[in-house]
């Protein structure tokens, strides 16, 4: 199992993420829920900041499956905030590449991926094709840049 290093405190103004809003229960879930652009391939250093900025009502996820061929080799377990989190690999790339996060009793929540090497103009492109897609987007207000 890996360790994740606590988050600095500034952590939050550091996760480039947009989400959708969820829709009212009865209705059907969104295949995209929204977009969230790494700073690196390093999925054990990435994604506590990402874990950490999500809204409660998600609930604490404990599984995370993501496309192999995005991230740099990381283990099987993560431990995030005294919480153990199961990490799994898919060999199937996809395009765009998703990461797709599981809380148990909860729901699922599928991100796009932007390439961490992406530039400032073509993640800002990517995150609104995002958002014009399932209309209604909304900004969180974590910064994209």
């Amino acid at each position: 199992m890996t360790l994740a290093p606590p988050p600095p405190l500034s952590s939050t103004s550091a996760v480039r993420l947009r989400l959708v809003p969820q829709p009212a229960q009865g209705h059907m879930a969104r295949r995209i829920d929204g977009a969230w652009w790494p700073r690196s391939p390093d999925l054990a250093s990435e994604l506590p900041g990402l874990l950490g900025v999500l809204p409660h009502g998600w609930g604490q996820v404990t599984s995370v499956l993501v496309d192999e061929a995005v991230w740099s080799p990381f283990s099987g377990r993560l431990l995030v905030a005294n919480q153990v989190v199961r990490l799994r690999r898919t060999t199937t790339q996809r395009s765009p590449s998703t990461v797709c996060l599981l809380a148990p009793g909860r729901g699922r929540w599928d991100l796009l991926v932007v390439p961490p090497s992406a530039t400032d103009a073509e993640a800002e492109r990517l995150m609104e094709s995002m958002a014009a897609v399932v209309r209604d987007g909304v900004d969180l207000g974590v910064a994209v840049r």
